[in-house]
Parts: C-alpha cells; sequence; structure tokens
C-alpha cells in the first residue's frame, strides 16, 4: 500500500512540475538561464565543487520560483479581487525570488568571472 501511495504521489509532484513549466513565463525564463549556465559549465569544465555551487544555487532559485506561484495562486484563490494585504504577500513572495536571483548572480560571477577573464 505503501508503494503505491509513494507512485501517486510521485505523479502528482510531476504533474505540478509539468504545470510550473507550461505555465509560469518566469520559470521559463529561469530554466533558459539554467540551460545557458550548465552550457557554459561544460565550456570552461568546472570543478565537481563548482558545479555542486552552481547546481545547488540553480536548484535554489527554481525552488523559490516555484513557492512564489504557489503563494501566487493561493493569494488569487483566496482574494480573487485587488486586496493591499493580498497584493503585499504577493510582493513579499516575489521579493524572496529576487534576492535569491541576485545571489545566483553574485555565485555565477565568483566561478565563472575568473575563467571568462581567462578565455580573454
Amino acid at each position: 500500500m505503501k508503494d503505491k501511495k509513494r507512485v501517486v504521489g510521485f505523479r502528482y509532484a510531476w504533474a505540478g512540475l509539468k504545470t510550473v513549466v507550461k505555465k509560469e513565463s518566469n520559470f521559463q525564463l529561469h530554466l533558459a538561464a539554467m540551460t545557458i549556465v550548465v552550457a557554459a559549465g561544460f565550456f570552461f569544465h568546472l570543478s565537481l565543487i563548482e558545479w555542486a555551487v552552481i547546481l545547488l544555487t540553480i536548484g535554489l532559485v527554481l525552488i523559490t520560483e516555484m513557492i512564489n506561484s504557489v503563494i501566487e495562486r493561493v493569494m488569487d484563490f483566496i482574494q480573487p479581487g485587488y486586496d493591499e494585504r493580498i497584493k503585499e504577500i504577493k510582493d513579499i513572495a516575489a521579493g524572496v525570488v529576487l534576492v535569491t536571483a541576485l545571489i545566483s548572480v553574485v555565485v555565477g560571477i565568483l566561478i565563472f568571472g575568473p575563467k571568462i577573464m581567462q578565455f580573454i
């Protein structure tokens, strides 16, 4: 019985991931950036530690974007009309993604910056 629940749970999780990829343009933008960063990682032959940092950073950005999407959908469900409190909640959730994205840029500069400078 537990195995069946696990399979069903995985199916729901996969459906959620497909939904965010199909319907969330910001998530799609992050996936595009991820593709460029991963390609750059192969081009510059990142070390295992550098890959770990890059992949954890990418994961953090994607996760915060997904959480932001959930918060936005829940808030829209709770209050379909405009509400200043809901706006603040959604703005803060978006701010979380922005902070994470900015940190990812700094991580990218720290890892790729010296490699780009050597390449030039």
